[in-house]
C-alpha cells in the first residue's frame, strides 16, 4: 500500500522502505486490526509531509492478529506527520467512524474497483456533512 502511494506520486519512492520499516514496527507493538474484518495501520513518519491513506481489500482475507481474530478484508493505512498529531487523530476519527458502520464496511468489502471504493468515500463524506 506504501508502494502503491508512491507509484500515485504522493510519496518518494527512495522513502518507500523506510515508511514500510515503520509500519511494520508500529504493527509489531500492537495490531491494528480492530475487528469485524478491518484493520487500520496508522504511523507518524517525518518523510510524510501531509495526511493521506490508501486502501487495500483482500477478498481472502489476512491473518492481522486482529482483536477478534477474524480475518481482516479491508484495509485502511493512514500516514501523516509527526508534527501535526491533532490532525492525525481528526483523520482516524472520521476512519473509524466510517468503518464501526455495518454498511460501509459491507459495501468497502464488495468493491470491486478503485472507482466503486472512491465514490463510496464520497457517499461517506456527503452522509457525514449532512
Amino acid at each position: 500500500m506504501v508502494e502503491a502511494l508512491a507509484s500515485a506520486g504522493e510519496i518518494n519512492k527512495a522513502d518507500v522502505p523506510d515508511i514500510v520499516k515503520a509500519v511494520v514496527e508500529r504493527e509489531r507493538a500492537g495490531s491494528t486490526g480492530i475487528g469485524k474484518g478491518v484493520a487500520i495501520p496508522h504511523v507518524k513518519h517525518p518523510k510524510i509531509q501531509r495526511v493521506m491513506a490508501a486502501i487495500g481489500r483482500s477478498s481472502r482475507g489476512v491473518d492481522f492478529d486482529a482483536l477478534d481474530k477474524a480475518p481482516v478484508y479491508s484495509v485502511v493505512l493512514l500516514l501523516s506527520p509527526p508534527d501535526n498529531p491533532d490532525v492525525h487523530l481528526q483523520a482516524m476519527e472520521t476512519i473509524f467512524r466510517h468503518l464501526q458502520r455495518n454498511m460501509f464496511r459491507s459495501f468497502l468489502r464488495q468493491s470491486q474497483t478503485a472507482e466503486d471504493i472512491f465514490e463510496l468515500l464520497q457517499e461517506a463524506d456527503q452522509m457525514s456533512s449532512q
